[in-house]
């Protein structure tokens, strides 16, 4: 017969192993609940199908009044400029130019194929 002090270490020994236990498998329920939305957001080849990382928004009001302070038209180049920014979430740099900074916002065309941004 084992001695009480042996039972209680040996009790307290399954008791330790079955709280490590239970700690693994909530880590691992974690960590397959993180895989799971990355899985159902890749392709079939492993490929992401959204970008995972955001840049950070921009405050398009006062970049666009920057890009905009020295035109003749300031309402109208501020209202293209506005769309253009929230769309590419970029604005190039300067009063004018610049656009291969930006080249989503370099891109952007009207209805009858102008450039859209200013």
């Amino acid at each position: 017969m084992m001695s009480p002090t042996k039972r209680l270490l040996l009790s307290l020994v399954v008791v330790f192993l079955l709280v490590l236990q239970a700690f693994a498998d909530a880590h691992a329920s974690v960590d397959n609940g993180v895989n799971s939305l990355t899985s159902m957001n890749e392709g079939e080849d492993g490929t992401a199908l959204y970008k995972k990382y955001h840049h950070p928004k921009i405050n398009c009001h006062f970049a666009c009044s920057r890009r905009c302070r020295k035109s003749s038209r300031k309402n109208v180049c501020s209202r293209a400029c506005g769309t253009c920014c929230m769309r590419c979430n970029c604005v190039p740099p300067g009063p004018y130019g610049n656009k291969s900074v930006c080249p989503c916002y370099a891109s952007l065309r009207t209805h009858g194929h102008k450039l859209k941004c200013p």
